[in-house]
Formats: structure tokens, C-alpha cells, sequence
């Protein structure tokens, strides 16, 4: 438990000890002082001046004119020169200043030069970054620093324990201080904070030895993070390779229980994958091709490793459906680059081999998967029916797992396949399953998209049957397109069972004989 700092008394010079008795006019001003305050005290030691500054932070953030601070800032002041005449004059800062400014005068006071650099440099940055997000939207709200004391609390503590442990070259206690910052701070308004945190404990990491490198590791795990969500792929993958390699064959968990390892590797192959796509988009396929090698060997590697493990004492940390599934993964996104790059019978060679993971794993959706990117290569191959095969597979698995998408994706492929071959009937089914599935999840955009696949599905049928009866040229074909346009039905009528009218036939053909004489 950390040691309490006492805040002590107000003293009089009209008393011999160290208490002053208050009247019941003083007892009601320090009443309602104390019902000012928002937050209760955190379980941390706290400075003289922020104990005392704390009790004057008011119940919410309303705006004060500039005129009622002054008065009720002399107002006090009188009211503390009259009454108590013996106050310090650091007891009347901590009403006079800020809540930040006491924070920097007691860091100052006892000695953490380098926390109130560290401290001062972080609120003006704060409140430059505030200024600039408040001038780009007007909806902006977040609060000052001001206003959160709590966050001020924080970076005293850890900030003065970090340079305390600095000094006797603690550096395991630094990391860990400067850690608990950075996880304090993990919050989408704060993240730059975190990221600040994340730079000092990978520097601190650099000396620490003791461990064997686990702080090291755990460093490059954050900062592979930071260089991720930054858009930096690269410097992200460098920081995850390294991660990977300090972590190999040890079996270190982080405060979450999660092996360290294996989180290297996730990360790694995630990077690379990312990686892949963006090379992908740039039509680099040689490049993509051979990082996502790399990652398969990589989740082969770790499969036979955790393999070994498996034998020893330590199997409990192993999981090797998991090793399986990342290897699986590696050869779907693989064999998709291969058929980016028309390397289709290398794609086939591949998906198969995530298809037989998935089957071994029992991993339905992972084998609609396979079966979908394979349905792709064969009809970039033109084999049309073998894709149609794989298609119904995927079709079954989506219905059986209710995966929605899935079967939607299926469904319109198919249809694409026979619309493609004429086949418009079947087409328009499948056309259909896909627009009411989409109907059913309330899904506009893709509702949208097939609805405009089965209308173009419809109108070929439809153009097959009007083509048919233009091209017969006879009275019945005749009968049965006039009987389609005075209905407006989505079908054409078959010309055999259309009856029309003896009068109404009459005046069809002697139109037709008056237009064929002119």
C-alpha cells in the first residue's frame, strides 16, 4: 500500500496548538466548498498543493464569467486574510492556481525535474491538439485537461515514481510505470498519449537485460502495433519480426494470459496480409507472392514448435487446431494472389490445401471459403461446370451455417455463370434467392445490386420468348404478343394456349395484309 502524504491543518498565531476551531459561519463556507468537489480521491498519494486544489474543482464544466472569477477569487482571499491570518502562502496557491499548475510547482518542489518536463510538454500538446480538433468540428466535446484530474493524478504518480526508479537505474520498475501510463491512456481520445508512452517504454526496454528480453519483446509488440493502426505497414512488420524472433521457443505470457508467441505471430501474419493487399491493388504480385510465402512458412514454423511443446510440460499453453488455422489462412490469402496474378493452377494447388486443413479442423466456414476461391479459379479457367459444383457446395454450407453473405455471393455468381451461357431461366432463380436473401437481412446495398441482377436475368428470358415469336411470324406467335402488351405480365404467354377473339383476329391480319400491300 502507498504511503499517505497528510495535508495538514489550517493554523492561527491566536492558537497554541495546531487546530482552529471555526465558526458556524466558516463551517457553512467550507460546507459548501466540500460539496464542490466532483470526484472522489484516487487510492495514490497526492501532493500537498493538489490535495488542497482538489476540494475547489467545481460540480460541472458550465462556463464562469471572467468577472465572477475575479470577485469570487478576491472574495476568498479577503475571506482567508481576515480569518486566517497564519495560512502559507503554498496553502493559498493551491486555491488560487489551476489544478495543472499545482501539479508542476509540486513536481518542481520535490525534485522531478524531469516529470515536469515531460508533464508540462504532454499539456501544451494537449491543448494545441484540442484547439486544432475543436477549430475542425464544432461538434467536438472533449473536455480539458483542466477538467479531468484524475488524468492529472496519474502523471504525478507514475511520472515521479518512473524518475525515482530512474535514478537507482530500476529500469524493469521505469518500463513498468511508464506501461501503466500507456494503458491508462488506451482510449480513442487519448491515443496519442498511449503512443508517447509506447516510444518511452521501447527506449527503457533497450537496457533491461534481467529478463531476457521479454520487456524487449513486449516493446516491439507496441510499437508493431502503433506503426499498424498509423498506416505504416512496414515499420509495423519490422517491429513484429523482431517481436516474433525474441519471442521463439520461449513460452512468456503477457498480463493478459495470452503467450506471447503466439500474439507475435498473429500480428506478423495480419502485417503481412495487409501487406499483400496493398501490393495487390498496385498490381506488385511477385512482391505480394512472396511475403505471403513467407508467412506460410512462418505459420508452418510455428506449428512444429508448438508441436514440440506439445510434449513437454508445458502443453497446456499450446492450442494446435489454432497453429493449423493461422497456416490455413496463409494458404487462402496465398492462393488468391496466385489467381490475381493468372496463376491458376498453383491457386487450385493451394485453396486445396487450405480445404484439407478446414476439413481436418472441422471448420465449415472455412471450407465455404476454399470452395468459393476455388469456384473462382475454375471459372477463370473456364470450367464452368466444375465451378458450378463448388458453388452449390458453398450454397449448402451457407444455408446449414446461416451465413447470409455467403450464400448471397454464391447465389449471384451462379447466376452470373448462367447468364453467361444463356442459361436466363436459372438464372433468374438464382438471381432471386440472392435478392429476397438480401431482402430478409435488410441489407439495401447488396438489395440493390441483385435486384438489378435479376431484372437484366428476367429481361433476357423474356427477350428469348419475344425473339421466338417474331421470328415465327405467324397468327398465333402474333396473338401472343399482342396479349403480352395489353397484360404487362413478367412472362410471356406460350403462343399455344393464347385464344383470342374471331373479330379480334379478323382486324389483326387485315392490319398485317394492309401493312405488308403498303
Amino acid at each position: 500500500m502507498e504511503p499517505t502524504r497528510k495535508q495538514g491543518t489550517l493554523s492561527s498565531p491566536h492558537q497554541e496548538n495546531d487546530t482552529v476551531h471555526i465558526n458556524k459561519e466558516e463551517k457553512a463556507f467550507f460546507t459548501q466548498q466540500s460539496k464542490m468537489t466532483t470526484l472522489p480521491p484516487l487510492p495514490m498519494t497526492r501532493p500537498k498543493l493538489t490535495a488542497l486544489a482538489r476540494q475547489k474543482l467545481p460540480c460541472s464544466p458550465r462556463t464562469i464569467p471572467r468577472s465572477e472569477l475575479i470577485k469570487e477569487k478576491d472574495d476568498i482571499d479577503h475571506y482567508l486574510e481576515v480569518n486566517f491570518k497564519g495560512l502559507s502562502k503554498e496553502e493559498v496557491a493551491a486555491y488560487r492556481n489551476s489544478y495543472t499548475k499545482n501539479v508542476c510547482v509540486e513536481m518542481l518542489r520535490d525534485g522531478y525535474h524531469k516529470s515536469f518536463t515531460e508533464f508540462f510538454a504532454l499539456t501544451e500538446k494537449w491543448g494545441a491538439l484540442r484547439e486544432a480538433a475543436r477549430v475542425r468540428s464544432l461538434s467536438w466535446a472533449q473536455r480539458p485537461l483542466e477538467e479531468q484530474p484524475d488524468k492529472l493524478d496519474h502523471f504525478y504518480y507514475y511520472l515521479t515514481r518512473a524518475e525515482t526508479a530512474e535514478r537507482k537505474e530500476y529500469f524493469e520498475e521505469v518500463y513498468n510505470n511508464l506501461y501503466a501510463l500507456a494503458c491508462y491512456f488506451n482510449n480513442s481520445e487519448d491515443k496519442w498519449v498511449r503512443n508517447h508512452f509506447y516510444e518511452r517504454c521501447f527506449k527503457i526496454a533497450q537496457v533491461i537485460k534481467i529478463d531476457g528480453g521479454k520487456k524487449e519483446a513486449e516493446a516491439h509488440g507496441h510499437m508493431g502495433l502503433l506503426f499498424e493502426e498509423d498506416g505504416q505497414l512496414l515499420e509495423a512488420a519490422e517491429h513484429y519480426e523482431a517481436f516474433h524472433q525474441l519471442t521463439q521457443g520461449r513460452i512468456w505470457k503477457d498480463e493478459t494470459g495470452r503467450v506471447l508467441n503466439l500474439l507475435a505471430c498473429e500480428s506478423l501474419l495480419r502485417t503481412y496480409r495487409l501487406l499483400s493487399d496493398k501490393m495487390l491493388e498496385n498490381k506488385e504480385y511477385k512482391q505480394a507472392i512472396r511475403i505471403l510465402i513467407k508467412a506460410c512458412e512462418i505459420a508452418k514454423e510455428e506449428e512444429t514448435h508448438h508441436n514440440y511443446i506439445a510434449h513437454t510440460p508445458y502443453s497446456n499453453i499450446c492450442d494446435p487446431g489454432n497453429d493449423k488455422k493461422m497456416e490455413g489462412e496463409a494458404s487462402y490469402y496465398l492462393g488468391l494472389a496466385h489467381l490475381a496474378a493468372g496463376e491458376y493452377e498453383t491457386a487450385l494447388a493451394v485453396l486445396n490445401t487450405y480445404g484439407k486443413i478446414s476439413t481436418d479442423l472441422d471448420d465449415d466456414l472455412s471450407l465455404g471459403r476454399a470452395y468459393e476461391a476455388t469456384a473462382k479459379v475454375l471459372q477463370s479457367q473456364g470450367q464452368m461446370a466444375e465451378a458450378v459444383k463448388y458453388l452449390k457446395k458453398v450454397m449448402k454450407i451457407a444455408r446449414n451455417n446461416f451465413q447470409n453473405l455467403d450464400f448471397v455471393r454464391a447465389s449471384t455468381m451462379l447466376g452470373d455463370i448462367y447468364n453467361e451461357k444463356g442459361h436466363y431461366s436459372k438464372a433468374s432463380e438464382y438471381f432471386q434467392q440472392a435478392f429476397h436473401t438480401t431482402a430478409d437481412i435488410m441489407n439495401i446495398s447488396l438489395m440493390d445490386e441483385t435486384k438489378v441482377h435479376y431484372g437484366i436475368a428476367k429481361a433476357h428470358q423474356m427477350m428469348l420468348m419475344v425473339n421466338s415469336c417474331i421470328e415465327s411470324a405467324d397468327l398465333t406467335s402474333l396473338d401472343c404478343l399482342l396479349s403480352w402488351k395489353e397484360s404487362r405480365s413478367d412472362m410471356i404467354p406460350d403462343p399455344t394456349s393464347v385464344q383470342i377473339p374471331i373479330l379480334q383476329r379478323t382486324e389483326i391480319m387485315n392490319n398485317v395484309r394492309k401493312k405488308s400491300s403498303d
